[in-house]
């Protein structure tokens, strides 16, 4: 009776109540060992989860950097940041590969070559000279001559027909032969067609048909920083080399010199950083759309990466021209003079820091108006200022040969001048320069 007793209070639990726990069934010693584990299981779980969960954090980020992803709030995101400017060197990187893909076909070398004198060595005889090949030949005073390589440049066809722009100083020499080289290493015969009297631009020649050309751009609105894109034949090895730059200046004034001593002032002209080098001479200058924005022309000497290149407008005229008549027709009004600026204007108690003053030359026949020109015609003497061509002023970024020269032969040009302490107006018609 007594074991059956205790084991119905072992098992009783009064009807209706809930107060029957867990602890209950264990001795106070056993209570506290109980939930002293319990707690350092809980602790120990939570550090446990704390430090995965940072792991996991660092290692999904990581994951999410390689994909191009950002985690921002427990979400995955693109990593927009880094996307954009992968697809901004992309996109930069396909436009210069569009131009110069656009461009090449229509740039080409140019290859001068000449009679020169052959220096004979010891078995080179006189009575054997003509066994050592045909090349060989005595020209007029007898001496023995050979066709040689003298010099080598750049050029980009603007017309369908064959029709080149090439530097003046490219093509300078009246008894050399012009060879022109183009992108698939075809050779032709090229012509001079003209040689513009003061820009360092000529036009030349090959014959044949439905030529890839080149569109010519528009440089009054160039900016600084703005990306361009050079083709040239580089110290004449390296045909359709490409470079790239920025235009670092608008409108330098500088005096270029050729290895005869030769020089020339150019005005007006766009300084870049483009690699140019000797035999990029009257190369194309491109913007990043492939249309030509300048002819390649001179570089400084003792400097790195300062070129110079003849903004394209400046020679649309003469492209137009030969285009039409075969000829560059340049206009001639018949003043000598000197373009005035602050120091001349102090010197001589000028009243203008800007114009053309008329001058003599030194000699006796230099005259300031040429006898029976333009400008003798329209009255115009010496000691006058031109101070405006059709309303644009004469300065020396801008000088009166350059605001001449956008207009053609048989144009009327209305000239403002200061003569005799008076500014007046005088319409003169130009004429050609023979």
């Amino acid at each position: 009776m007594n074991e059956e007793k205790n084991i119905n209070e072992t098992n009783f639990k009064p009807e209706g109540k809930n107060n029957y726990s867990l602890f209950s069934r264990f001795s106070s010693k056993n209570k506290f060992y109980f939930a002293a584990i319990l707690l350092l299981t809980i602790l120990l779980s939570s550090f446990l989860g704390i430090a995965f969960g940072f792991m996991g954090g660092l290692f999904s980020q990581k994951i999410a950097s390689r994909l191009g992803l950002n985690i921002i709030n427990d979400k995955i995101t693109p990593n927009l940041e880094k996307e954009t400017d992968k697809q901004t060197v992309i996109r930069q990187e396909s436009a210069v590969i569009d131009t110069v893909e656009k461009a090449s076909p229509a740039v080409v070398s140019i290859v001068i070559t000449k009679d020169v004198s052959k220096v004979r060595g010891f078995f080179n005889n006189p009575f054997f000279w003509e066994f050592f090949g045909d090349e060989y030949y005595k020209n007029d005073n007898g001496y023995e001559t050979e066709k040689k390589e003298v010099g080598s440049g750049s050029g980009f066809i603007v017309s369908a027909d064959g029709i080149i722009v090439t530097n003046k100083h490219v093509v300078s020499d009246t008894e050399a032969e012009y060879t022109v080289i183009d992108n698939n290493d075809k050779e032709y015969t090229a012509r001079v067609l003209a040689r513009h009297p003061y820009l360092d631009i000529a036009l030349i020649k090959i014959e044949g048909k439905d030529f890839p050309v080149l569109d010519l751009g528009d440089s009054n609105n160039l900016k600084v920083g703005q990306m361009v894109v050079a083709i040239g034949n580089p110290l004449g090895e390296f045909a359709n080399s490409v470079s790239l730059g920025i235009i670092s200046g608008l409108r330098r004034n500088i005096t270029a010199g050729s290895a005869f001593g030769e020089t020339e002032k150019l005005n007006g002209i766009i300084q870049t950083d483009a690699a140019i080098n000797p035999g990029n001479s009257g190369g194309p200058l491109l913007d990043i759309n492939g249309k030509v924005i300048g002819v390649n022309v001179a570089v400084a000497q003792g400097a790195e990466n300062i070129a110079f290149a003849i903004p394209v407008n400046e020679i649309k005229e003469s492209v137009a021209q030969v285009r039409e008549t075969g000829k560059i027709s340049t206009p001639f009004l018949g003043v000598r003079y000197i373009i005035l600026n602050e120091q001349i204007q102090k010197e001589n108690k000028l009243p203008y820091a800007y114009g053309a003053l008329i001058l003599r030359g030194e000699k006796i026949t230099d005259f300031a108006v040429v006898p029976g020109s333009p400008a003798d015609k329209a009255g115009l003497l010496e000691n006058d200022i031109i101070l405006e061509v059709n309303g644009e002023k004469v300065t020396e970024e801008k000088p009166l040969s350059e605001l001449l020269s956008l207009h053609r032969a048989g144009e009327e040009v209305t000239l403002k001048v200061w003569s005799k302490s008076k500014e007046k107006e005088i319409k003169v018609v130009l004429d050609e320069k023979e």
